[in-house]
């Protein structure tokens, strides 16, 4: 009901309406003790309305002038009731905007001249006194309920919304961190197979060109993930995760390194730990093609009821390492990052003559 500049022209037509029509039957039904409706008594009806329409501007004096209108067309003589309607929306207006002190000092002011009003007209009964007040208190008490409700309400979306913002921060860094993953194991599993290609391609060309079907499967991996991303942030659909265990074997077949994959156990288990584990694994081949060429890689899973426990070492670089120096140094950073989020831990440091890197994902107990 607000208007393009602050205005409430539906709330003031209502209240115009409302006090002309209760004006009129008031004053035939009165008409043997109260003045009859006339421009003078019309005119003061119309202030109230006036008032509300501009109450968003000038709420102080646009009430103020209301009380006045009302106490002009009581002292008039004219009929009860219908200058009552204005006053009380305006009041009800005040505390539901906010206006809580300037409410209750018009509300007191209005108990005190309706009740002065009353006093100088000879009825001095407590009863009206009491009822008077009643009226006001109950209308200002249902204008603070309406206000706490309509706070508590606005409170709840603002909350929902910090958190639709938190949640969209967190995809966005989990999309992030899942394309980091992707892009470093993918592009140094594809410089090291270039590599070994431009190194065999003249002796052995049978196995350079193994290698150049290991550099297109990945670089199909790459461009499948970035499209899946950037999906995501043109459509704002959910993301379904990409990596899983149950592509293991296929990682291991193009990691650059000699893989034994071990499985101890199974279950089903979430998504989340599902996609770390994949990641933590690929990150460990990662490192082992990168820094241990030519090393044997061990991949144990390990599944207990309380958490899944991975193991990856490797047996030491027997080549020379093609990559050592490049990377971003985010690798075992970022594995123990995800294993923290989901309450686990991750150790990775040299083993004999090696590596190793050890993770354990908590998991929740198997339902039956």
């Amino acid at each position: 009901m607000r208007g393009k500049y602050g205005f409430d022209p539906y709330l003031a037509l209502i209240v115009a309406a409302a006090q002309f029509v209760i004006g009129r039957g008031a004053s035939w039904g009165q008409q043997t003790f109260r003045e009859p409706l006339d421009p003078y008594a019309y005119g003061l009806l119309l202030v109230g309305p006036l008032a509300i329409l501009l109450h968003r501007r000038l709420p102080l004096t646009t009430t103020a002038a209301a009380l006045a209108a009302n106490d002009l067309f009581l002292i008039a003589g004219y009929a009860y009731g219908p200058s009552f309607i204005s006053p009380a929306v305006l009041l009800f207006l005040l505390v539901t905007r906010g206006k809580r002190l300037i409410a209750w000092v018009m509300a007191g002011a209005t108990l005190v001249s309706f009740l002065a009003y009353g006093w100088l007209m000879g009825n001095r009964d407590l009863l009206h006194s009491v009822w008077i007040l009643t009226f006001i208190m109950l209308l200002m008490v249902l204008a603070e309920l309406v206000r706490i409700v309509r706070e508590r309400r606005a409170e709840r979306e603002r909350t929902a919304e910090e958190e639709a913002r938190r949640q969209a921060s967190e995809e966005r860094l989990t999309m992030a961190q899942e394309l980091h993953d992707v892009l470093a194991h993918n592009i140094s599993l594809i410089h090291v197979q270039a590599s070994t290609a431009l190194h065999l391609i003249d002796a052995n060309p049978e196995q350079a060109r193994t290698a150049l079907s290991t550099i297109k499967t990945a670089s199909k991996e790459v461009l499948g993930e970035m499209r899946s991303v950037l999906n995501v942030l043109r459509e704002g659909a959910p993301r379904a995760p990409t990596a899983g265990l149950d592509r293991l074997d296929e990682l291991v077949e193009r990691s650059g390194v000699e893989v034994t994959l071990e499985r101890a156990g199974s279950r089903p288990l979430p998504s989340q730990v599902e996609r770390a584990a994949y990641r933590i694994v690929q990150e460990s081949l990662t490192n082992a093609a990168r820094h241990a060429p030519g090393s044997d890689v061990a991949v144990r899973l390990e599944y207990g009821e309380r958490e899944l426990l991975i193991t990856v070492s490797d047996t030491g670089g027997t080549d020379v390492p093609l990559l050592a120096g490049a990377g971003s140094g985010n690798g075992i950073p970022g594995m123990r990052e995800r294993a923290s989020a989901l309450g686990g831990t991750l150790v990775a440091g040299p083993s004999g003559a090696g590596f190793k890197v050890e993770a354990r994902l908590p998991l929740p107990e198997e339902t039956t």
